[in-house]
């Protein structure tokens, strides 16, 4: 290879520097999930965290590792006689991150991140508020209004 030929291939691997893709181990991230009711924190509710690249399961307080990607991770958590609730994180792009790519690889890196997602991560504590559920009762036991008579 020619002189010439080897600045330019060390310009480029030093330009893709700024390129998530290129210098992240994976595009997967680990989350810790909590559930809170009530202003307390509630634990053995299970959780499904979702998006367009899979889903994982986790029972809250834990931790679970997710695949990045630019849109919002879904997270339903819910158990019986708790309730049910469904928050979304949204993904975030480090603007760091993103000035350097652009910067460096004229945009590439920025293209190479979104498509893998490599570029983006969710916060990595994830909270999920549960309702208070509100007691109903049975039709049947409930009394009609007025004075009874016997």
């Amino acid at each position: 290879m020619s002189r010439i030929g080897k600045i330019v291939a060390a310009a480029t691997l030093a330009g893709l520097g700024g390129c998530a893709t290129l210098t992240e181990d994976s595009t997967d991230q680990i989350v810790e999930v909590h559930t809170v009711q009530d202003h307390r924190e509630i634990a053995g509710v299970g959780c499904t965290l979702s998006n367009a690249k899979g889903r994982w399961f986790v029972v809250a307080p834990g931790r679970v590792t997710v695949a990045r990607y630019p849109l919002a991770l879904t997270i339903d958590c819910g158990r019986e006689g708790v309730g049910r609730a469904v928050e979304y994180a949204e993904a975030r792009y480090d603007a760091h991150d993103l000035i350097t790519t652009v910067l460096t690889t004229g945009g590439l890196g920025y293209v190479m991140d979104t498509y893998s997602g490599a570029g983006f991560a969710y916060p990595p504590v994830l909270t999920v508020v549960i309702p208070k559920q509100v007691a109903v009762k049975d039709p049947a036991t409930v009394e009609a209004p007025g004075n009874r008579v016997f």
